[in-house]
């Protein structure tokens, strides 16, 4: 019997007007396709029912702000926030973590404190923190990574000090699939007085996430991963945390009262949005999350699970494939064939109509941990397939046929 068996009824393809018949789309977690369900609402959002938010005394104005505030209420159910004030829109996940440090870590640390990341963070995990360094003068650590491509938390364990003010690292490995224990990561850096921020981009989509359960204090993630529109993120902090950060942007939305003299600023989160936000990318959020929420977490990360142990044996199978990263990762397999640059794998698997990511995949730190330049990934949906799996491993093959 396939190991695929059961995955079958999870083929939503049907949903998914931008994938046609024959294309192997395995490049999900750089960004999903998005479901007709997202794609109407975003029209009826343009087309139908379109007008700015918290400012028109309008009828229009009023329903539309009903409904950009329903659905920050709904992310806030499905991520288990405690309060629909917690969450934040940002741009993506990249405006979220800066958020949290130009706001938060201006605000709380000097030099001297120190931020924990791993070997396997996104530049996006990386680059803020290093930015925040030179303004301020904190000190940044790296954790290892085990043997298999798992953030190390015993070392993280060893290595934290009441020093460490923040611990920033990725719930799933964009490269490996890698899953972190979250959980633990929360209480590691809780023992030392530190606060946990998670990179959630690749996991929301993949796993049913609680930030509650977690013990989180910042998670960020993007809605075009989690198939909903590009330009629209979420950042989710804390309440008390929220409250101690002042506003990063100036403008609109975001003030209490402006003089020349002086401004004071709106509560979270208005706090954090300043100017028109993107009204129609929440909307085609929220119908996203329904859309996920629908099929179930649990079932779309069983789902997924199959089509990784499927593709790895598939590729395990080819004597000059390496593959990277953990045999259980959520709906991500990196690998490499002997003597061939990625970019010329990616290049012949798309003349074969497979779609599949090539490059350093903004985790330059970890190729250089894995002593590759590149590697090239493939990654799943709840529209992907085991004919997509057989599809890429008869690419590879090709593959390995050209190149000798």
């Amino acid at each position: 019997m396939s190991v695929l068996a059961d995955t079958r009824p999870l083929d939503h393809l049907a949903d998914f007007p931008a994938i046609p018949e024959g294309w192997r789309y395995l490049d999900s977690a750089a960004t999903a396709q998005k479901p007709r369900a997202v794609i109407d609402a975003i029209a009826r959002g343009y087309g139908e029912t379109y007008a700015t938010v918290h400012r028109g005394v309008y009828q229009r104005s009023a329903e539309m702000t009903v409904a950009f505030e329903a659905a920050r209420q709904r992310i806030a159910r499905f991520i288990g926030a405690g309060a629909a004030e917690e969450i934040v829109f940002t741009r993506g996940a990249t405006e979220s973590i800066n958020l949290v440090a130009h706001s938060w870590g201006n605000t709380h640390l000097k030099a001297g404190d120190r931020v924990l990341l791993s070997m396997l963070e996104h530049h996006s995990n990386i680059v803020p923190w290093q930015l925040l360094r030179d303004r301020t003068g904190i000190g940044i650590d790296v954790a290892p990574l085990t043997g298999d491509g798992r953030i190390d938390l015993d070392a993280v364990a060893a290595m934290l000090t009441p020093a460490h003010k923040l611990v920033a690292l990725a719930h799933v490995s964009n490269v490996l699939g890698s899953v972190l224990d979250a959980k633990r990561a929360a209480e590691l850096a809780h023992v030392v007085g530190a606060k946990l921020l998670l990179d959630g981009c690749q996991a929301v989509p993949r796993l049913p996430v609680n930030v509650a359960e977690i013990g989180a204090d910042f998670y960020a993630f993007s809605g075009h991963k989690l198939y909903g529109p590009t330009g629209i993120g979420v950042l989710w902090a804390r309440g008390e945390i929220l409250e101690s950060m002042p506003p990063w942007h100036g403008g609109g939305a975001m003030i209490d009262k402006v003089t020349f003299e002086k401004t004071t600023y709106a509560p979270p989160p208005a706090r954090f949005e300043a100017g028109t936000p993107h009204v129609v990318g929440v909307i085609g959020l929220h119908a996203a999350v329904d859309y996920v929420d629908a099929i179930g977490l649990n079932a779309i990360h069983a789902h997924e699970a199959a089509l990784v142990k499927a593709a790895r044996e598939a590729l395990g199978a080819i004597n000059s494939v390496r593959l990277f990263g953990p045999e259980d990762s959520a709906g991500i397999v990196s690998f490499g064939i002997e003597g061939v640059h990625p970019h010329d794998i990616g290049t012949i698997l798309d003349e074969s109509h497979v779609a599949i990511r090539a490059g350093h995949h903004c985790a330059q730190p970890l190729m250089a941990h894995l002593g590759v330049d590149a590697t090239a990934r493939a990654s799943f949906g709840v529209y992907s397939s085991e004919a997509d799996v057989e599809a890429l491993a008869k690419g590879i093959e090709r593959v390995t046929r050209i190149f000798g």
